[in-house]
């Protein structure tokens, strides 16, 4: 990569295989078949948004890992659970418990490392951990259904991803992984 490339990044706490399975199928039973206009988030790209860069110079992104890397070092691996589903106008989630807070430090670990790069500002509000589950192509549909029994999740490695943007809807690609603890 060089030049005046971009590339659409984020980092996210990858979801162990089994978590994964309970999402989609919970998607497929309480989802799918409400035939509203949404789009299901497939189960290549599940996980738990850590920061969303957005577009960022292919030149940096070496400098995106070390963020993560450090905000990794020594981390205690976080463990959620589920706790309800949510809307926003544009997705459908299920926000997670955060037991002891130990995702928000990862998070908010890298923020200080991405902003003293100058790779990253950091939102105004507060980092919630969440899964999107679904994309909506209109308007809100404003389901409730029950959440799904996810049981504690503890995700053991983080990554930055590549976001590219087709007629589908977006495909997340692993740029580099990184284990948590170091």
């Amino acid at each position: 990569m060089e030049g005046d490339e971009r590339l659409r990044l984020f980092c996210a706490l990858l979801l162990p295989p089994a978590a994964v399975d309970v999402l989609v199928a919970w998607q497929g039973d309480h989802l799918a078949a409400t035939g509203r206009d949404l789009r299901i988030v497939p189960a290549e790209n599940l996980h738990v948004t850590l920061a969303f860069l957005g577009s960022t110079p292919a030149t940096r992104a070496g400098d995106v890992v070390d963020a993560l890397r450090e905000a990794c070092a020594g981390a205690k691996r976080p463990v959620f659970a589920a706790q309800r589903y949510r809307e926003t106008r544009s997705v459908a989630m299920i926000a997670l418990t955060d037991e002891g807070g130990r995702g928000e430090a990862v998070a908010e670990r890298l923020f200080d490392f991405l902003e003293a790069r100058e790779l990253y500002e950091r939102e105004q509000r507060k980092w919630l951990a969440h899964v999107t589950v679904a994309r909506f192509r209109r308007s809100r549909p404003r389901l409730s259904p029950s959440v799904p029994d996810l049981g504690e999740v503890a995700p053991s490695d983080a990554a930055v991803m590549i976001s590219r943007l087709r007629p589908g809807g977006a495909q997340y690609e692993v740029f580099e992984s990184v284990s948590l603890g170091g």
